[in-house]
């Protein structure tokens, strides 16, 4: 009798416990990330220049919560970071030209699709921030779009847009990007539709999570083999998409993509024109998330890795400036 009081006070006090592994969670408050500096080129370190990207310089960032990683979108403000994992983690810090990790912290994000008990209530896999200041995340599993205040301390709005209801479980809102107006473009990370060619996107005007914000259909090839994985948009109206393959002998590789201004439009058939691909020499991995800032009236992409929490991959975040 006293197992089965147990029992069902668990299930009471933890909702939706079904006996799945609880998903980890981050050590909440302050911690402590170092930043070891890598190169574009291991066997040529001179080497600053990946197509249309001279490299700035990077690093692969470490820390000893084993929760730390699996990045899969980023902002970058100024001197600040915010990094988001793969299961709702918030790792926030700042760092200066000297590449040395200040004032971080981490933290989960507060709500998001089913319970927080497993990985898959919690697979952010984008994030942007809208008009206003607000932040809206995608979460891949459940094919929704979240909408959180500026310090993401607070949930405001969410919805499962029907235009995304039939994205396959693991090809959902991989990207977004914000354009100049204000509407959220969210590519689908991978989910085709058969006898129709490139891969699920759609575009939303107004209010993100609103019901009734009007929004059409659109698609984009990816080269052959390769996923979506995450875009921004540039000042001229152009967007850089990143996107990513798996399989033999690399394993990770990944591609920078540029669509032109004005090429997404409803019904369109989207391409984009490769201009760097990290592969062969050139480093490479689980390359995920993607960011813009401005240095110098020039344009500077951020790009960071997702390292599946596996220990023969590594959190990158490099820096680039574009030359186009």
């Amino acid at each position: 009798m006293r197992v089965l009081f147990v029992i069902l006070a668990v299930l009471l006090i933890v909702p939706g416990w079904s006996g799945a592994e609880r998903l980890p969670l981050l050590q909440h408050g302050a911690t402590q990330i170092t930043a070891t500096p890598v190169d574009l080129f291991a066997n040529d370190p001179s080497r600053k220049r990946l197509g249309a990207l001279t490299y700035l310089g990077g690093v692969e960032l470490h820390s000893r919560d084993p929760v730390f990683g699996g990045f899969s979108s980023m902002r970058v403000t100024g001197d600040r970071f915010t990094l988001l994992s793969d299961g709702g983690g918030i790792v926030r810090f700042t760092m200066g030209p000297d590449w040395r990790v200040r004032d971080a912290t981490a933290r989960e994000l507060p709500g998001g699709p089913g319970t927080g008990w497993q990985k898959r209530d919690r697979d952010s896999e984008s994030m942007v921030q809208l008009p206003g200041g607000d932040i809206l995340v995608g979460f891949e599993r459940a094919n929704a779009l979240w909408r959180y205040d500026g310090a993401m301390a607070r949930m405001i709005g969410f919805r499962a847009p029907r235009s995304m209801r039939k994205w396959s479980e693991n090809s959902g809102p991989e990207a977004m990007a914000t354009l100049a107006d204000g509407s959220v473009v969210v590519f689908s990370e991978s989910n085709a539709k058969r006898g129709t060619k490139g891969f699920a996107a759609i575009r939303l005007f107004g209010n993100p999570v609103d019901p009734a914000v009007p929004w059409y259909r659109f698609r984009y090839v990816a080269p052959p083999k390769f996923a979506v994985t995450d875009a921004v948009t540039l000042p001229d109206g152009r967007m850089l998409v990143l996107v990513r393959r798996f399989g033999l002998p690399q394993l990770f590789t990944a591609r920078l993509q540029l669509i032109e201004a004005g090429a997404i439009r409803p019904g369109a058939t989207v391409t984009g024109r490769t201009i760097a691909a990290f592969e062969g020499d050139a480093i490479h991995d689980n390359l995920e998330a993607l960011a813009l800032t401005r240095e110098g009236g020039r344009d500077v992409v951020w790009i960071a890795s997702d390292d599946n929490q596996a220990f023969w991959q590594r959190s990158l975040l490099l820096k680039f400036r574009l030359e186009l």
